[in-house]
């Protein structure tokens, strides 16, 4: 059973100043950085292996919960969010999330590893080969199927995977439904919002009173380690938004996706190895 001594939560505000600087920093989502440091984390204050990956995955969104409510009230605030397509997004993201926690919850955690493993690897190769060439903006009405078809892929996406889903969200919004860029943006993280409520409630409810579970978690959301790591993340993702002004932005993020790909293969890996 891991035990939240003095040490551990110093590790826990270490990992959230870490992760909001590089999310800051390179304009990634905070999950993408924070799964693979739980997963390490929770291994050294030992966890038990059976819960590890699904309590990452759902402390995760925890995590990324209140930092999507703060950007998407500036959002609002700016004029960009169209509530009258919000609706039908968001009534999808929910199925999504719903589907995508459940899925995960069936799954076994070495599987779901690997498959984390595999979905950094398309990430990190996205951002080396991807030159996205964005459509003109689409003047016709956005039919509600596909308003619901592009909530219920994030839904899930974010759900399953413990991270914001906006790596899948924003492409569909600008690709598919050719929204503008601010418009697109403020929908993905009306979204995130969604897609990591439903997501946090239902790992709460799918992990709910398992023994293996480590102290302040509420099924496989740990409460503490949120208290500890959201407020860091927030405060550092600023001072990383700053830092990166005085940096080549394509530099950093390239540098940062051989990271993605080391990381990405061994947890590939793990499902050979059993590590």
């Amino acid at each position: 059973m891991a035990e939240f001594t003095f040490p551990v939560l110093l590790l826990l505000g270490f990992i959230g100043c870490f992760a909001g600087f590089l999310a800051g920093l390179l304009g990634l989502g905070g999950g993408i950085i924070y799964i693979p440091m739980f997963l390490w984390a929770f291994g050294v204050f030992k966890v038990a292996p059976e819960v590890i990956v699904h309590v990452a995955f759902g402390t995760s969104l925890g995590i990324i919960l209140p930092t999507a409510v703060s950007s998407s009230l500036v959002h609002l605030r700016n004029g960009h969010l169209h509530l009258d397509q919000l609706a039908r997004l968001a009534a999808g993201s929910a199925i999504g999330a719903l589907l995508g926690a459940k899925l995960a919850s069936l799954t076994p955690g070495i599987w779901l590893k690997a498959l984390f493993g595999l979905m950094l690897l398309a990430i990190a190769l996205r951002i080396f080969f991807s030159h996205p060439r964005f459509p003109e903006k689409n003047e016709e009405k956005v039919t509600s199927t596909r308003l619901v078809c592009v909530g219920f892929a994030g839904g899930c996406f974010a759900a399953f995977f413990g991270v914001s889903g906006a790596v899948v969200v924003l492409p569909l919004l600008l690709l598919g439904l050719r929204q503008p860029m601010h418009t697109a943006i403020a929908s993905s993280s009306a979204l995130m919002v969604i897609s990591c409520f439903v997501g946090t409630t239902a790992y709460m409810f799918h992990g709910w009173g398992n023994i293996a579970l480590p102290s302040f978690s509420v099924g496989f959301v740990n409460l503490l380690v949120v208290a500890v790591c959201a407020p860091s993340t927030t405060l550092f993702a600023r001072f990383g938004a700053h830092v990166a002004h005085r940096f080549s932005h394509d530099r950093l993020v390239r540098i940062f996706a051989v990271v993605l790909i080391v990381v990405g293969l061994r947890m590939v890996g793990s499902i050979f190895f059993h590590s």
